[in-house]
């Protein structure tokens, strides 16, 4: 497949398209609060950052948004980043959630980044399974190197955790197969990119909400307390009946490339 890859920065006119094109994200997903509020302000205020790649149609067949922050001199710390006993390039716990919170804390205050971290890598549905995935993130780390980054670093969601939602994230994370790659398709792309898997984000996600809505978005009766497995969830969402809501916590991995 022949392909165009550009950042937003470089072709504005394509932001409509970009941010419009089809993906596969779990409904629930889609309800991180955090996600609502600052997902869409990268591709608006951060453009240099969000890449995209267009077939030989015109067509966007994938994207990867990235966010710079300022992991090594921890400045997150206390307003959003690293927190109690982190910072100093020490990854957040709370993963995907606090890492995007954090680097638009930093463009508030004018601080300077050091590490750019992965956001989203998206391909289109119909274009899946043709190896874009991996196109896409070596183009955002070329991306950091050429801004002057030494380091990419992702709050990976592998991408076959969900057939095991049981299973603990700490023990999938860092399972191999007989060639000592990743089990994990997505986590496998990472390493033969030349990263390290680091470590778990515990509380990469939260996605809150009442019984109603989680009903809407999965067509599940929500009617049992305890932990439901939803499609698409890595982990069980808990649910509290008597209460009138269910909490899916989600965990992500932790890895960091260095460029």
């Amino acid at each position: 497949m022949v392909l165009r890859i550009a950042s937003l920065a470089e072709c504005p006119e394509m932001y409509g398209r970009v941010t419009a094109m089809a993906d596969t994200w779990p409904e629930f997903l889609r309800n991180d609060l955090v996600g609502n509020a600052h997902y869409g302000r990268i591709a608006r205020e951060l453009p240099e950052y969000v890449l995209f790649a267009e077939d030989e149609s015109g067509e966007v067949v994938a994207h990867a948004y990235s966010v710079p922050f300022a992991l090594g001199s921890g400045s997150g710390s206390g307003s959003g980043g690293g927190g109690e006993g982190e910072g100093l390039g020490a990854l957040p716990a709370r993963g995907w959630d606090e890492v995007v919170v954090w680097a638009f804390g930093d463009l508030r205050h004018g601080t300077t980044p050091d590490t750019v971290s992965a956001i989203s890598v998206v391909v289109a549905p119909h274009a899946q399974g043709t190896g874009l995935s991996a196109r896409m993130l070596s183009a955002m780390r070329d991306n950091a190197r050429a801004k002057g980054f030494g380091q990419v670093v992702a709050p990976v969601r592998p991408s076959a955790k969900h057939l095991e939602p049981r299973s603990a994230m700490e023990e999938y994370a860092f399972r191999t197969r007989d060639d000592g790659l990743p089990h994990d398709p997505w986590l496998r792309v990472h390493v033969r990119a030349g990263a390290r898997i680091e470590a778990v984000a515990p509380a990469s996600m939260t996605v809150a909400a009442s019984l109603d809505e989680w009903r809407g978005w999965t067509g599940l009766p929500f009617d049992k307390e305890g932990q439901i497995e939803v499609p698409g969830a890595l982990v069980p969402v808990h649910c509290e009946p008597a209460r009138g809501y269910a909490v899916y916590v989600e965990p992500n991995v932790w890895v960091r490339h260095a460029l």
